[in-house]
C-alpha cells in the first residue's frame, strides 16, 4: 500500500492552567501535527512537542523539516516498509527528535491500520494496563494539597511532584501529602536538574520515611557521575531524564549505573523505534523503565503508551501530558479508568482526527 500524501501543521494549544518546574512556567504548548494518507484513504496521525531546552529543536524547526523535500520523498513509498522509511528519514533528521517522532508515530499509526492490528500488539503486548501519575508543578503546600485533593476525587493513585528550587520546601510538600493522604498515592519526584549533591542529600534525608519511589534527574546533564556519591540502594530510584536523549546516551549511562530507572520520552529520542532501542539497552542492564511526556497531544501520548505496554520491564507511567490541554486535535487512543491507562481495541493507535 503506497503513501499518497503528507500534511504538516503547527498549533498552539492552551493549557487548562499554568504550571511551574525548576526551569520555567508554562501557559500553552506548541505541537506539530503530521498526517500520512495511504492510497486506500487511511490516515496515520503523528504529533510532536519538542522541548528546545533539552533537545535543541523548536516547533518552528520541526515544521520546516516536515515540509522539506526529504520528507516529501515518502510519497509513493510502501507503508509495509515503514521501518526502513523511518531509518531513511533518520539519515537526514536523526538530530531532530521532534521531527523524527512526528514521522515515526504517523508511520506506525498508518502501518497498524493497514495491518488492522494495534501497534502494541505488533510489538507484543506485555501489559494490559498500568497506573499513570499526574503531575503537580512547583507550588506552595496549600496549593499542592488542593491539587492533590482534586486528583484524589478523580480516582488517580499516583502523583509526580515537581521539585528542585528549595530542598526543604520540596520535602515539606511531600511530608504534607503523606500526612493528608497516607498511602493512597504513590509519590514520584521530578527535580528537573534543580539540585546539587547537598540539596539532594537534604531532600532525601527529610523524606526518608515518605516512600518516594522515583527521583527524576536531580542534577544537570553531565553531572550524572555525582550521583555515585549516593548508595547503590538509593540510586535504584534515581531516574535519568534530561540526560537520556538517545540510544547512545542510554548506553553511556549503563557504564557507571548512576540511575536505576530510565525515563523514556518519545520527544527526546525521536519516536517509537528509538524508544524501543533504549528499552532493550535498559533491559540488558536490569534498569527499569519510566515512560514520560511533555504537554503533548494525545496522539503522541498514545504512541508512548503502546510502546510502554510492549515492554515487560516498564514499571512506571507518567503519560498525563494531554490531560493538561484545554484543546486537542484528536480523540480516542487510550482509555483512562481509575488512574489506569489502557489502549482501546482499534487498529494502529486507535485515534480519530477532530
Amino acid at each position: 500500500m503506497k503513501i499518497k500524501s503528507l500534511k504538516a501543521y503547527k498549533r498552539s494549544l492552551a493549557l487548562k492552567k499554568p504550571y511551574t518546574i525548576a526551569r520555567d512556567t508554562f501557559y500553552d504548548t506548541e505541537n506539530i501535527f503530521f498526517e500520512i494518507e495511504l492510497a486506500n484513504g487511511m490516515i496515520g496521525l503523528g504529533a510532536a512537542c519538542p522541548e528546545g531546552a533539552v533537545v535543541g529543536e523548536t516547533a518552528d524547526v520541526t515544521i520546516k523539516n516536515l515540509e522539506s523535500d526529504e520528507i516529501s520523498a515518502l510519497i509513493g513509498k510502501d507503508i509495509r516498509e515503514f521501518k526502513d522509511l523511518i531509518s531513511s528519514v533518520s539519515g537526514y533528521y536523526g538530530r531532530f527528535p521532534g521531527t523524527m517522532a512526528a514521522v515515526d508515530i504517523a508511520l506506525h499509526d498508518a502501518f497498524g491500520q493497514f495491518l488492522d492490528i494495534p501497534v502494541v500488539d505488533f510489538y507484543g503486548r506485555q501489559h494490559q494496563k498500568m497506573l499513570t501519575s499526574v503531575t503537580i508543578g512547583i507550588k506552595n503546600v496549600t496549593e499542592t494539597i488542593e491539587e492533590a485533593t482534586e486528583y484524589y476525587s478523580r480516582g488517580f493513585k499516583a502523583l509526580k511532584v515537581k521539585t528542585g528550587l528549595d530542598p526543604q520546601e520540596d520535602a515539606e510538600r511531600i511530608l504534607k501529602l503523606r500526612e493528608r493522604f497516607k498511602d493512597h498515592f504513590s509519590i514520584r519526584v521530578d527535580a528537573n536538574t534543580g539540585y546539587n549533591i547537598d540539596g539532594l542529600a537534604q531532600f532525601l534525608d527529610l523524606t526518608r520515611d515518605s516512600n518516594v519511589e522515583v527521583v527524576e534527574q536531580p542534577f544537570l546533564p553531565g553531572r550524572d557521575k555525582d550521583l555515585l556519591e549516593f548508595t547503590p540502594e538509593l540510586r535504584k530510584i534515581f531516574t535519568a531524564d534530561e540526560s537520556l536523549t538517545s540510544p547512545a546516551t542510554a548506553l553511556a549511562l549503563t557504564k557507571d549505573m548512576p540511575y536505576g530507572i530510565f525515563n523514556i520520552k518519545l520527544m527526546k529520542c525521536g519516536g517509537i523505534c528509538p524508544a524501543l532501542q533504549i528499552a532493550d539497552i535498559a533491559k540488558n542492564a536490569t534498569i527499569d523503565l519510566f515512560w514520560g511526556c511533555n504537554d503533548e497531544s494525545l496522539i503522541s501520548i498514545t504512541a508512548a503508551l503502546h510502546a510502554a505496554l510492549s515492554c515487560k520491564h516498564t514499571k512506571f507511567l507518567d503519560l498525563d501530558g494531554s490531560f493538561d490541554l484545554a484543546e486537542d486535535l484528536a480523540e480516542g487512543g487510550f482509555i483512562l479508568e481509575d488512574g489506569y491507562l489502557m489502549t482501546n481495541s482499534r487498529s494502529g493507535l486507535g485515534l480519530t482526527k477532530l
